[in-house]
């Protein structure tokens, strides 16, 4: 009776499930069948033996990670700044779209563009601008330092600016595609709450606070549990290029991704890459198995699952 029930259902949404079968297919083939490489951390991976021939080496390669004098140095760099970058684009991201919001519609699609543009740049784009204020010899920043008597500085030897000036770099870039998220949420409120709310001597605050922020709040939380899942990951992109791969600035923007691009570049051990991509991908989940299993202690509605 189930399957016969199953298939009425589906006979009935057949034009739906029709549609929706380009992306299950593109997510079997990228996501599912790739998983038989969970083995790869467990093996110590020889060429000419291939894939499945190699022999395997238990936890050997995790051991790689933990034992390495700096294994706790990126993993504290990861999860730190990667924090940072999670704030700095949940605030300033719910804020420009409240900004958006309040600005008259003929202007909405000038903003919108401005401040998407740069999500656009790559980062070896964005690593030439960033070198272009900071260059030591040319940067608008030193110039504009000796014009006031201060000494030039070599940005690219100074690790403590770094955590900062990477933050403010990803929010530039991202801050866009952040902002217009939250915005999208914001046009679908019904404006009668607002005409209530002015019905009702409600100050422009009062309706975002009381309005606007509770009735994207969704939004909000799915937008945090899915960047908290990638806490782990640093992305190497940006710490690559922007920092220009300075061994100076290792000690405060070193993070996995780019240690363990180092290591393999330099010994060529895929099982313990293999590893460390394991080791992010298994706590990044637990991360946000906790995250939402929080949310949904706090407020049921609002979790995603």
């Amino acid at each position: 009776m189930k399957i016969k029930k199953k298939f009425k259902e589906f006979i009935k949404y057949r034009q739906l499930f029709i549609l929706s079968l380009p992306g299950v297919l593109f997510l079997f083939v990228f996501n599912y069948i790739p998983l038989y490489g969970l083995v790869l951390p467990f093996k110590d991976y020889k060429y000419d033996l291939g894939f499945w021939k190699s022999p395997w080496v238990g936890f050997n390669n995790f051991k790689f990670l933990f034992n390495n004098g700096a294994a706790w140095k990126i993993t504290k760099n990861t999860l730190l700044i990667n924090f940072c970058f999670i704030v700095a684009l949940l605030v300033l991201g719910i804020g420009v779209a409240l900004l958006i919001n309040e600005v008259t519609k003929k202007y909405v699609k000038f903003y919108q563009t401005v401040i998407f543009f740069p999500y656009f740049l790559s980062w070896v784009v964005v690593s030439f601008i960033l070198l272009s204020f900071l260059d030591m010899d040319k940067g608008y920043l030193n110039t504009i330092l000796m014009k006031f008597g201060v000494s030039s500085k070599m940005w690219y030897n100074e690790p403590k600016y770094w955590p900062l000036i990477l933050v403010i770099s990803n929010t530039w870039k991202n801050l866009g595609y952040s902002a217009i998220i939250y915005y999208a949420g914001l046009i679908g409120i019904n404006q009668e709450y607002y005409e209530a709310a002015e019905l009702d001597g409600a100050s422009g605050w009062q309706k975002i606070w009381n309005i606007s922020i509770p009735l994207i709040r969704p939004i909000i939380v799915i937008m945090f549990l899915l960047s908290i899942g990638k806490i782990f990951y640093g992305n190497f992109d940006l710490f690559y290029n922007l920092t220009r791969d300075s061994s100076a600035l290792y000690p405060t923007t070193d993070v996995i991704d780019t240690f363990v691009f180092r290591a393999l570049r330099g010994s060529g051990d895929i099982g313990m890459a293999s590893a460390a991509g394991t080791y992010q991908a298994v706590v990044g989940f637990v991360i946000v198995i906790i995250a939402n299993f929080v949310v949904k202690k706090l407020s049921a509605e609002d979790s995603l699952f």
